[in-house]
């Protein structure tokens, strides 16, 4: 029983780190493991808070990730161009369509993508570079603050988790 716990806590950080970076599972690995364990241990009444907060969390971290890029986006003074320009700079810069880095692969191009994205979706609005680099700081910064965030509130399941569920497996 302990393995399991401790693999599917293994499991939950993987979804820590998902919530900062995109492309991994972030929220929805940590709320199949709470499940998991929840059929594992047969007890699904000591699984009851973890779960409430994991889809609190699930929630709320959908929230987040489209509200910081917003924000950043509508604090810079971008258009609907600079966070198209964005989406589509990030799934260019994830798949590796970008121009091949040295270093740093998808997870850099994940970070370069949305800012050129911006910079480019923006200047073909505007035609002001100035502007359209404003506006691609701005919404790269929100993204990444977001994303932090995420992680913030993603830790916090897996460490209410544990808090609840160690007596379950180590006794006390």
């Amino acid at each position: 029983m302990q393995i399991i716990y401790w693999l599917l806590i293994a499991v939950m950080l993987v979804g820590v780190v998902g919530a900062v970076v995109p492309a991994i599972p972030g929220s929805s690995l940590i709320l199949v493991a709470i499940i998991l364990w929840g059929i594992v241990s047969s007890s699904f009444t000591a699984i009851k808070i973890p779960l409430i907060v994991t889809i609190i969390v699930l929630f709320s971290s959908m929230g987040v990730d489209l509200l910081g890029g917003y924000l950043g986006a509508k604090q810079a003074g971008a258009s609907k161009w600079g966070q198209i320009g964005a989406l589509v700079g990030l799934f260019l810069g994830f798949f590796g369509l970008l121009p091949t880095l040295p270093f740093g692969g998808p997870l850099l191009g994940m970070l370069l993508g949305p800012l050129l994205g911006a910079i480019i979706g923006e200047y073909t609005y505007r035609r002001d570079l100035g502007k359209a680099v404003k506006a691609g700081i701005g919404i790269t910064v929100g993204t990444v603050v977001g994303n932090l965030l995420q992680g913030i509130i993603a830790v916090s399941a897996v460490v209410i988790f544990i808090w609840t569920t160690w007596t379950q497996v180590y006794g006390g």
